[in-house]
């Protein structure tokens, strides 16, 4: 569907301010959406909004936060912020944010038999998998259209609906040495979508999961357009061999199946990996 085709929605994104996050927010703007960033580093999120993304700032069309996902009463607080900038509406909402450990391996090449990794194990749940828990119960009065007219039966949901998208891994498929924080916490993102898509379904919202690969991100943060860096510069000829598409991940590649499943008002409760192949191949 071409951008101009699409309704327009009201679109919340954390972990917004760089890499994967911020690629997802420029594509949403493009399209015609609004966005609302939140995230918890100030300086990259100011810059994402009021630089990277001028246009859109100077139009209304993008506003932005700091929100420690950690912090579930923040949370809370945040999102009542972000529905009075959306009317009370919000269509979508993206559970992005991975904090500041984004590193799928423990600190300092440490080990689970460390002591110390315990921290960062707490770090990983709380930020991968109870902070969409918390973001999306947040959102939910703010989200909810019931599919039937209680008096009349008639359908209430026209289009998509409303959906959340929770951005996983393919790591909780396929897992590397001393990653058991990042794995397990991203292996459980995948239970609570198949759940959230049953237990959300009656109020006309739909649940998916999308699981990306080794996508190049390097360029999408402030440093990185200050240096004038591009996706092309960062390639290697490793990231191309080692995906059965014969090439690395991009950014864009995670927004097109986002894009898609904002509009596939059919599918909920799936988990969909975009990673070149790299999962199937021996």
């Amino acid at each position: 569907m071409a951008p101009s085709e699409q309704k327009s929605r009201n679109i919340l994104v954390s972990g917004g301010a760089r890499g994967i996050g911020r690629a997802l927010c420029r594509y949403l703007l493009e399209s015609g959406n609004r966005v609302f960033i939140l995230d918890i580093d100030e300086e990259e999120l100011n810059h994402t909004e009021k630089v990277h993304l001028e246009k859109y700032h100077k139009e209304g069309k993008v506003n932005s936060s700091i929100c420690n996902l950690r912090d579930v009463e923040d949370i809370r607080s945040k999102v009542k912020e972000v529905a009075k900038w959306f009317d009370d509406r919000i269509d979508v909402l993206i559970n992005n944010a991975v904090g500041g450990i984004a590193s799928p391996k423990w600190k300092d090449e440490a080990t689970m038999e460390d002591p110390a990794t315990f921290e960062q194990w707490q770090a990983y749940i709380e930020t991968n998998l109870t902070a969409p828990f918390a973001m999306s119960q947040a959102c939910i009065p703010y989200m909810k259209t019931p599919h039937t007219d209680n008096e009349t039966g008639a359908q209430k949901i026209h289009g998509a609906g409303p959906s959340i998208i929770n951005i996983g891994s393919f790591r909780a498929f396929q897992s590397d040495p001393n990653q058991e924080g990042y794995a397990s916490s991203k292996a459980g993102q995948v239970g609570l979508t198949q759940a959230m898509a049953i237990s959300l379904g009656h109020m006309g919202i739909r649940v998916n999961l999308i699981a990306p690969g080794r996508i190049k991100v390097g360029h999408e943060c402030q440093e990185g357009d200050e240096k004038g860096e591009t996706f092309e510069a960062q390639v290697t000829e490793k990231d191309v061999s080692d995906h059965p598409t014969n090439r690395a991940g991009r950014p864009k590649d995670i927004a097109d199946a986002v894009l898609w499943l904002i509009n596939a008002g059919f599918v909920t409760g799936q988990d969909i990996t975009i990673d070149g192949g790299v999962l199937v191949q021996k």
